[in-house]
């Protein structure tokens, strides 16, 4: 496919009817393309790959949560073509003393590249969550930092540079 060949509005209306057709397939359920696409991979991943659980994507609107196991572990997903990923609400104050309630038991990272490749999916439980988690001061909230320490204080579940053979 030659985009380079197609004038700027006919590349606007493909994005619009790639955007319906992958709503149809039921990869996208936002406009969040970049969040609904790392957290179709995840699942599907998890779920054809022997040794992880089997996870189905929670209900639209489930706050904290992304998908949920079949023994009920709770999974927050988050996607990221960056080098950090979208904050996490709900959790005390960077300041605060109080002991935060657990959201869920597993925060799964889809590190994209800047072409929408799948580079990495990282996992952390809860307390890895916890030590790795870094303030952000204009959300007000926090998030994770997708640096050379991730791969130290996680698991990795998907390398490209060794499983290129995934496909979604």
């Amino acid at each position: 496919m030659k985009l380079e060949t197609y004038t700027t509005l006919e590349l606007v209306r493909a994005y619009g009817e790639i955007q319906k057709e992958l709503k149809s397939r039921e990869v996208i359920r936002s406009k969040n393309v970049v969040g609904d696409l790392g957290e179709y991979i995840a699942i599907n991943y998890y779920n054809k790959t022997p040794n992880l659980p089997n996870l189905q994507a929670a209900p639209t609107g489930t706050q904290n949560i992304d998908a949920i196991s079949r023994n009920g572990d709770r999974y927050s997903i988050k996607s990221t073509t960056g080098n950090v990923t979208g904050v996490f609400y709900g959790l005390p104050n960077y300041n605060s003393d109080e002991k935060p309630i657990q959201k869920f038991e597993y925060v799964i990272i889809v590190k994209f590249g800047n072409n929408i490749d799948l580079e990495k999916i990282y996992e952390l439980n809860w307390d890895q969550f916890l030590s790795m988690k870094k303030w952000h001061k204009r959300m007000q909230a926090w998030n994770l930092p997708v640096n050379n320490k991730l791969p130290l204080n996680s698991t990795i579940i998907f390398d490209s540079d060794k499983d290129t053979n995934f496909n979604f």
